[in-house]
Formats: structure tokens, sequence, C-alpha cells
């Protein structure tokens, strides 16, 4: 039961924390936001911070 609810804090905090980093990358003109969907919240949900920083890191990469 610890393990789900750790799954679903970590997915939901995730999804807060894309919403709220994406709003600061436009600001700042960048648009190598991720989207808010299925897969990036499973991403964060599953890796936790980690996870963020590889889902901004493949964003910026494409950027390149």
């Amino acid at each position: 039961m610890e393990k789900i609810i750790n799954f679903v804090m970590r997915g939901i905090l995730g999804t807060i924390a894309i919403y709220f980093i994406n709003m600061a990358l436009e600001r700042m003109g960048i648009s190598a936001g991720v989207g808010i969907n299925a897969a990036t919240v499973l991403t964060s949900g599953i890796l936790g911070f980690p996870g963020l920083l590889a889902l901004y890191g493949i964003g910026f990469y494409k950027l390149l």
C-alpha cells in the first residue's frame, strides 16, 4: 500500500512541477516545455525527480 501511495504522490507532484516549469520556461521564451499526458505522469511517478530531469533533458535535446 505504501508503494502505491508513493507512486501516486510522485505522479501528482511531478505533474504540478511540470506545469510550473513549463510556465517559467514560457516566460523566458524557451519552447522546450513538456506536455502533461499519461506518459509524463507515469515517468514522473515511477522515476520521481530524475524522471522530470530526463523529460526536460529530452525536450532540450530536441531543440538542438
